[in-house]
């Protein structure tokens, strides 16, 4: 018969496996759509083969070049080769005056505008139980000779942090909203790295919304 050193032996490397996957797992994983917009309008409008201007909305330059950058390269890939980088057309000292960026906008012939902000960032902690996996979970009566007499178990708790950041396409003639999409990043190593994952998927959203179609 198994012995309780030997259950809470069993446990212990249990708790360890699942606090290394789960840890793992957050370390892994990218950024997540966790909510979108679409407006009606927007069916009928598509950016292909059009001007649209890359906006990330940062007082880094550094990361703001590299974001729009990284959003040019994948609206050219995607079918729009017009893509310019908002920091090439308006001068930085107009950026956040909107009266005066909006005639550099204008003036360059851009159509849309994808927008870029990150919201917050959030430390998050999650309790997850260690023990379900476990063989003795998998039957009634192997939980239940294992429930009574198996010591407390406490879990497995664990802190991340989560990156939220809002994506906005508008119309520039209409001046209007057309597309909005909140992403969330665990654990992100670095900003550019967040940045260039979220553009990727923004643009895939984009053509899956029909805002990028091929002519």
């Amino acid at each position: 018969m198994t012995t309780i050193m030997e259950r809470t032996r069993t446990r212990a490397v249990t708790l360890t496996a699942a606090a290394t996957l789960s840890l793992s797992a957050a370390l892994l994983a990218g950024p997540k759509f966790v909510s979108t917009w679409k407006a009606p309008e927007a069916a009928g409008t598509s950016f292909a083969g059009r001007k649209v201007a890359a906006l990330i909305i940062s007082d880094d330059q550094n990361l703001r070049v590299s974001g729009e950058e990284a959003l040019v390269r994948e609206l050219a890939g995607a079918g729009v080769p017009g893509g310019i980088a908002s920091y090439r057309i308006v001068p930085r000292e107009e950026l956040k005056d909107p009266e005066k960026a909006r005639k550099w906008y204008e003036k360059a012939g851009a159509e849309g505008v994808v927008a870029m902000r990150l919201v917050k960032a959030d430390k998050r902690t999650t309790w997850e139980p260690s023990t379900w996996s476990t063989p003795y979970y998998s039957t009634l009566w192997g939980y239940y000779g294992y429930g009574w007499g198996a010591v407390y178990d406490p879990g497995v708790t664990r802190t991340d942090t989560v990156a939220v950041v809002e994506t906005l396409i508008f119309s520039v003639p209409q001046n209007k909203l057309l597309w909005a999409g909140v992403t969330e990043s665990t654990n992100p190593k670095d900003a550019p790295r967040i940045i260039k994952d979220i553009v990727a998927g923004t643009v895939k959203e984009m053509t899956k919304q029909g805002l990028i179609r091929r002519k």
